[in-house]
């Protein structure tokens, strides 16, 4: 028989796996800084956050804040300087290949059509061709490109091409998705438009997402909780859950009191954090 230490400790051990079976992914005081001419540079300090599997995290915060290095730790692109990421109850050592990843930049195959580009993840992954193209011509239908399977990314529009990406990150199964400013470039309207079909396909699929936006009002209006970090070195000022239910009109909701209430005091705490990062700098 153990002794009591050894009895806590398999306790322990029992209890965090248990944690990490109903997390899709967790940040165990992660920090991670940056070495340039013997030099160090904090980017995220003490860094914990977990979520729910079919959670949507939003995470707001100043520019070179650290939002984007957060996604890039648990892609397994970046290595943190200590502290733990963990992605499905294990530690991410290397690239995770489990998720999926969109940027502001759509980064299509030129060369490849629009079912070429969405056959190009399954190619990767040896998916038989009868596969592929069954779940080629269900994705093309899922993001609304029926008739454009045959197009190449210079003959869609902007938003084409971000429907493309999006069934990309998508098609091969992939339960979590990474989204770094993925419509920051789009107008307004077609912003708009976008994250009213990222929503369906989020009800339909159900995928952890994790979300970088300069955007407080779409961080507000997607998200299930909104991150607020400070400035850099990167630290998590607030954490928002926003109780406004499902399915939600994206163009509506953004009129609400509890909107504006929220919204209000999250600019709050994201405006006084500027300023006083400005008075250490110049005081």
């Amino acid at each position: 028989m153990g002794s009591k230490d050894e009895d806590v400790t398999v306790l322990l051990a029992d209890a965090r796996s248990q944690v990490s079976a109903v997390t899709a992914f967790e940040f165990r005081s992660a920090c991670k800084s940056y070495a340039k001419d013997n030099v160090s540079t904090a980017v995220l300090k003490d860094v914990s956050l977990s979520a729910k599997p079919g959670e949507f995290i939003a995470l707001v915060g100043p520019s070179g804040s650290g939002k984007s290095t957060l996604l890039n730790l648990l892609a397994g692109l970046l290595k943190v300087t200590s502290g733990e990421v963990i992605f499905q109850g294990k530690p991410v050592r290397a690239v995770n290949t489990q998720v999926g990843y969109v940027t502001q930049r759509d980064n299509l195959v030129p060369w490849r059509t629009v079912e070429g580009n969405l056959a190009l993840p399954l190619e990767i992954r040896k998916v038989s061709r009868a596969e592929t193209e069954t779940r080629v011509r269900a994705a093309v239908e899922q993001v609304g490109l029926s008739g454009f399977g045959k197009h190449y990314p210079s003959e869609l529009s902007g938003g084409m091409r971000k429907r493309v990406t999006l069934a990309r990150a998508l098609i091969y199964g992939a339960n979590t998705l990474l989204m770094d400013e993925p419509f920051g470039a789009l107008d307004a309207q077609l912003k708009l438009v976008i994250e009213e079909e990222l929503m369906e396909l989020w009800h339909a699929a159900h995928p952890t997402i994790l979300y970088v936006t300069h955007d407080l009002t779409e961080a507000i209006t997607l998200a299930d909780r909104v991150v607020v970090f400070s400035s850099r070195p990167a630290q998590i000022l607030a954490i928002e859950n926003i109780d406004i239910p499902r399915p939600r009109d994206l163009n509506t909701t953004r009129f609400l009191p509890y909107f504006r209430d929220v919204h209000e005091r999250l600019w709050a705490l994201l405006k006084a954090n500027l300023s006083d990062t400005r008075e250490n700098r110049h005081g």
